[in-house]
């Protein structure tokens, strides 16, 4: 029996290696793996130029401190800079803790405001993380249950709502910022329209409050540009990002521009081992390796072929909702539970996910090819019309 502590309802798989979009587990059997280990494997498994840098700055340094400058951490961040056209980050360890780091940033920006008790407006249906900040944070009871009290300091409301917000703020003197998720992940794959998120930014600036956007799922590529929030046509204060950053290795990174720029200073924030010289050199090889592979057009293109080859095998099956996304962030939501696909994608060589109890989520690594992505719709939608009785 197992000593790891019971906080996952595991598969009865174990895998032994990867490459590129397959990976094998240990008796042998062969998967396409279309979750990424949910957004993460970007460059899917065993990347050559991934492995060929790691291994590299292993052999040099895994780690110094950040009492110390690290070169790749600042490369790291004056390449995030530049692709999202904020002015500086925080480097930590995850999507939780870049999220944690965002809420200290508002809370902090309120109080310099004289603010005594600074309030973030979040969404309902939002996920940004297990600790217990980023916990209260997020729209889901689920996940809260049994871990009350929460802490204090949020609002909710409606994802897509302008009108509550608008509400929130003529009786709430407290708000600092707005916290949302572009496309919400764990909430099951909900997009909202551009003019949404344009009036969310419009409301920040009229009342001086931070645009907090939560890019660890949908950030580093997924929706077919680096950040969700270009598809939306808005600039964030912060951004936070974690998952695909490393493609594998573990990191987070909060980015700050606008009002939030400058606020931190020594003593505010620390991680021991956020930004590295490994976890950089990683996610400095992701990025390159997305560049020169144009795997941000490969996203949009290979996601639309996914959308509209579902569109095609499900038109017409009774049960199928809606079928929904941006690249290679997708949906397919059905009219009942559909946990037990999961394991019955397993024992076909596939590797989904279900979230939000009714919808299948797709976050295929950014390397998919249009015949991985064929493969994919040719063997998961018969599953989808068994279970559906059609």
């Amino acid at each position: 029996m197992s000593h790891v502590m019971n906080t996952y309802a595991r598969l009865p798989v174990t895998f032994s290696h990867g490459k590129g979009c397959r990976i094998t587990d240990t008796e042998g059997k062969e998967y396409l793996d279309a979750l990424s280990g949910i957004a993460v494997s970007t460059l899917g498994h065993a990347h050559p130029r991934l492995v060929e840098a790691i291994a590299a700055q292993a052999g040099r340094m895994l780690h110094t401190s950040n009492l110390y400058r690290i070169r790749e951490q600042e490369q790291l961040a004056d390449k995030l800079a530049g692709l999202s056209g904020l002015q500086e980050v925080f480097f930590g360890n995850s999507g939780a803790e870049a999220n944690e780091a965002a809420i200290k940033l508002a809370r902090f920006y309120g109080h310099k405001k004289g603010i005594e008790l600074p309030t973030i407006i979040v969404m309902e249906k939002s996920f940004h993380g297990r600790t217990m900040a980023t916990l209260s944070a997020t729209g889901n009871y689920k996940v809260q249950a049994g871990f009350e009290p929460l802490v204090a300091g949020f609002v909710r409301v409606p994802y897509g709502d302008l009108e509550a917000i608008r509400a929130v703020a003529e009786h709430n003197h407290h708000i600092v910022a707005v916290m949302l998720e572009v496309i919400q992940g764990e909430g099951g794959i909900h997009l909202a329209d551009p003019a949404y998120y344009q009036g969310v930014r419009e409301i920040c600036d009229a009342h001086e409050w931070l645009m907090i956007c939560d890019e660890v799922q949908c950030g580093m590529g997924r929706t077919g540009k680096w950040f969700g929030f270009q598809q939306a046509g808005v600039q964030p204060d912060v951004a936070t990002l974690a998952k695909g950053l490393g493609s594998g290795v573990p990191i987070g990174a909060c980015l700050a521009g606008g009002r939030a720029a400058g606020l931190f200073g020594p003593g505010n924030h620390g991680s021991t081992f956020g930004g590295n010289p490994l976890a950089c050199t990683a996610a400095l090889t992701t990025i390159g390796v997305m560049e020169q592979d144009g795997l941000l057009a490969n996203a949009a293109t290979v996601g639309a072929l996914i959308r509209q080859l579902f569109g095609e095998a499900l038109a017409g099956v009774a049960g199928v909702v809606d079928i929904r996304g941006h690249g290679l962030m997708i949906g397919i939501e059905l009219d009942r539970p559909c946990g037990a696909l999961v394991g019955k994608a397993l024992e076909a060589g596939l590797l989904i996910n279900v979230t939000g109890d009714k919808i299948i989520r797709l976050l295929p690594p950014l390397i998919f090819s249009e015949n991985d992505a064929r493969e994919l719709v040719d063997r998961s939608a018969p599953l989808i019309k068994e279970f559906l009785g059609a």
